[in-house]
């Protein structure tokens, strides 16, 4: 088992599925861990559980809601004024939704919450990541980006043709566009970046849509695999020592796996960037109120 002690880590989505399993393992190897949640009572059910599995009492609550860019820099304040260095950021949220629900900013919301949301959390850690480097950045991205062939640049919250499974791919494709780039950025820094594909994993991904998604979701998981095993290569690419310099690289099974080749494409990749950049140069701008 890796040591972490000395590290800090931030995670999102941490109290459920891969993220919580995540923590777990991080917090085993002695990380001091924030975690990000949506609701103060899971969390913090969640964050005595991990001090008592674990016994390692630096782990921490930060409530925040992805699907808006406000609370993701209410987030990113929180942290920041901890005062600590950050050592290993994990995004790991994520969002799928059967029918199109649009956010509090006005975008569809698989778009917001997998790739918008973590280009800002980032983006607005990252002084501190450089402060404590060396660091790593961890994308939680999927397979399923090879199903969508282009970023919809013209309509990214998908007004026509909302195709469920389409838009979360193209959520997915996003995640590793901006592994890619983030990592071509910080080619001369201490920071590696990278995304992983956990597989087909069983998690809680899809239950909050209705009936279906409360009916569905269990029978699913008896075809899946663990959110423990599907949790593996993240915490490989949060904890080894293996990979400690490898950077803008694509891993599934705790192996390089080459994404399709439009998710690396250099002039797609900057596009996404310099067009995510604007979507959230408002609330970069906007004074916190905390």
């Amino acid at each position: 088992m890796e040591n972490l002690r000395n590290k800090t880590a931030l995670i999102t989505g941490a109290t459920s599925g891969i993220g919580l399993a995540s923590a777990k393992a991080l917090a085993k190897m002695g990380a001091e861990l924030y975690l990000v949640g949506r609701n103060a009572q899971k969390g913090k059910k969640i964050v005595q559980e991990i001090k008592s599995e674990t016994e390692n009492q630096n782990v921490y609550l930060i409530i925040g809601n992805l699907s808006s860019l406000m609370d993701v820099k209410k987030i990113a304040q929180t942290f920041l004024n901890y005062n600590k260095p950050l050592h290993i950021l994990l995004n790991n949220a994520g969002v799928y939704n059967t029918t199109r629900k649009l956010t509090i900013d006005g975008y569809e919301e698989m778009f917001a919450v997998n790739h918008l949301s973590h280009f800002l959390l980032t983006n607005l850690l990252l002084e501190r990541i450089k402060s404590g480097s060396p660091a790593r950045i961890v994308n939680v991205a999927s397979g399923a980006h090879m199903l969508v062939k282009e970023i919809n640049f013209d309509d990214l919250s998908f007004e026509n043709g909302f195709k469920s499974l389409k838009v979360y791919s193209h959520s997915k494709l996003a995640n590793i566009l901006f592994t890619y780039e983030l990592a071509r950025i910080l080619k001369n820094s201490n920071i590696t970046v990278n995304s992983v594909d956990p597989g087909e994993v069983g998690t809680n991904l899809g239950s909050q849509n209705g009936l279906f998604g409360k009916i569905i979701s269990p029978i699913m998981k008896l075809f899946l695999q663990t959110p423990e095993k599907g949790a593996k290569t993240s915490i490989y690419m949060c904890s080894s020592q293996e990979v400690e310099r490898i950077s803008g690289k694509n891993f599934r099974h705790c192996k390089e796996k080459q994404p399709k080749p439009w998710a690396t494409n250099n002039e797609v990749a900057k596009k996404l960037w310099d067009i995510s950049e604007s979507l959230v140069q408002e609330i970069i701008e906007h004074p916190t109120t905390m």
